[in-house]
């Protein structure tokens, strides 16, 4: 599993019918930075993930990646490489909280 933030979304519309229906995001792993670790820094990395919760930009998720997004009831046989699996409301670290999800 890895944290990652929502920064977008991708709009297809011809796809395989396993996927239908299901909202596609762009995620952004994140990392504890290694200096302070007082803060989540980016990975410069983006994905694709498959998106079942409800996630919305600028959320923080948890992602996981092959195989293993493949292992829920509903994503068994769907041709997925990244799955959002949860909602992060907090990061703490240590003593320190590193990230708190903002309450409506």
């Amino acid at each position: 599993m890895f944290i990652a933030k929502v920064t977008g979304s991708l709009v297809s519309t011809q796809k395989l019918d396993s996927i239908v229906g299901y909202k596609l995001l762009i995620v952004e792993p994140y990392r504890l930075d290694a200096d302070t670790r007082r803060k989540l820094v980016t990975t410069g990395r983006t994905f694709v993930a498959v998106d079942m919760l409800g996630a919305g930009e600028g959320d923080f998720v948890l992602i996981a990646q092959g195989s293993s997004a493949r292992l829920t009831p509903e994503t068994k046989n769907m041709p997925i490489d990244t799955l959002i699996i949860g909602l992060v409301d907090q990061v703490h670290v240590e003593d320190t909280s590193v990230y708190e999800r903002a309450r409506d």
